[in-house]
C-alpha cells in the first residue's frame, strides 16, 4: 500500500470517528477492501455494514438502489463515503437513509487538482482508482445537506461532515 495511502487512512479515522459513539449504526458506502470496517469492529462499535459494488461486503449493490436493497428510510446514524462520491451521485440516497441528525462523513478530491492525483497515481506514490472520477464536485455546491464542516487536507483533497437537519 502507498505511504500516503496509509497515512491518509490514519488521520481520517482520527479525525471522522473521534465523536462517533460506539451504538452508532454506520453504514459505509464503497467499503473495497473493508479497512474501515475493520477498524471500528476491532475498537468496539458494533453495528457497522459495509456497502459496495462486490463481495464480500455486508451489502452488495448500488446505494442509488437502496429500496430494493431491503435498506429503511432513516435508518442510519452515519454514513461513511470515503473516496466515493466522486464515482457516484448518491447525496439524494444518503439523505433518504440517514436518520434525522445523522452524519455522512465522506472524503473526495479537490476538483481542480484531480490531474496532480493521476501524476501521483502513475508514480505510486497513492491509491489507484478503481472507476473514473466523473462525479468530482466542490462539497459546498451539495445543498441536500445545509449542515457542512468542509476542510480541505493537503490542498488535494476535500474532507467533509454533512448531518441531516434534526428535525424533518
Amino acid at each position: 500500500m502507498p505511504l500516503i495511502t496509509q497515512y491518509a487512512r490514519a488521520k481520517k479515522l482520527q479525525f471522522f470517528f473521534a465523536d462517533v459513539p460506539k451504538d452508532a449504526k454506520i453504514l459505509e458506502i464503497g467499503c473495497a477492501d473493508g479497512w474501515v470496517g475493520e477498524y471500528l469492529k476491532t475498537n468496539g462499535w458494533k453495528d457497522y455494514r459495509g456497502m459496495d459494488l462486490f463481495p464480500p461486503a455486508e451489502i452488495v449493490g448500488d446505494i442509488n438502489q437502496w429500496q430494493q436493497l431491503g435498506i429503511a428510510p432513516a435508518s442510519f446514524d452515519v454514513i461513511v463515503a470515503f473516496e466515493v462520491v466522486e464515482h457516484v451521485d448518491c447525496f439524494a440516497a444518503c439523505h433518504a437513509i440517514l436518520k434525522p441528525g445523522g452524519r455522512m462523513m465522506m472524503t473526495t478530491p479537490v476538483p481542480h487538482w484531480d490531474w496532480m492525483l493521476k501524476i501521483m497515481e502513475k508514480c505510486g506514490l497513492n491509491q489507484k482508482r478503481t472507476s473514473p472520477h466523473d462525479q468530482l464536485i466542490y462539497l459546498q455546491k451539495i445543498t441536500i445537506f445545509p449542515m457542512q464542516q468542509i476542510k480541505i487536507v493537503g490542498s488535494l483533497s476535500q474532507w467533509a461532515i454533512f448531518t441531516k437537519e434534526p428535525t424533518e
